[in-house]
């Protein structure tokens, strides 16, 4: 895993969301844009797991919860998907620690009640696994 594998990993992502977000516009429930999401993903050969469950762990023991990221792509890019007015900070918190419990290196939220995707419909996250890749 390397960052240049993972920068090429996350542009095609957002591509993905982009052709997405041309064909349907914004408007549409979280839950059809994640399953476009997974369609367009398959059809680029990315391999991905959807509606990963994580289990909570606190000293020691196990929390009866489980949190589910909506995308874990290649094993290094955690993706929650939003049809939101904005990208709220409980956004940014959510996939900080869907990153941390996965590992992932880098996060995505692509949030498609937006104009752009590009422009103001996504925002990328990394952190500590993230600092010790080689580029």
């Amino acid at each position: 895993m390397t960052k240049t594998y993972l920068r090429e990993i996350t542009y095609n992502v957002i591509g993905a969301a982009i052709e997405i977000h041309k064909a349907l516009g914004p408007g549409l429930l979280e839950s059809v844009y994640h399953e476009c999401m997974k369609h367009e993903l398959t059809l680029r050969n990315i391999n991905f797991m959807t509606e990963v469950s994580m289990p909570v762990c606190y000293k020691e023991i196990e929390i009866a919860t489980y949190l589910r990221s909506d995308l874990f792509i290649e094993g290094c890019l955690a993706v929650e998907i939003k049809a939101s007015k904005t990208i709220e900070p409980i956004f940014e918190a959510q996939i900080l620690t869907y990153m941390k419990l996965l590992e992932a290196p880098q996060g995505l939220i692509i949030n498609f009640n937006c104009v752009n995707i590009f422009n103001d419909g996504q925002k990328t996250f990394v952190n500590d696994f993230y600092r010790n890749l080689t580029d």
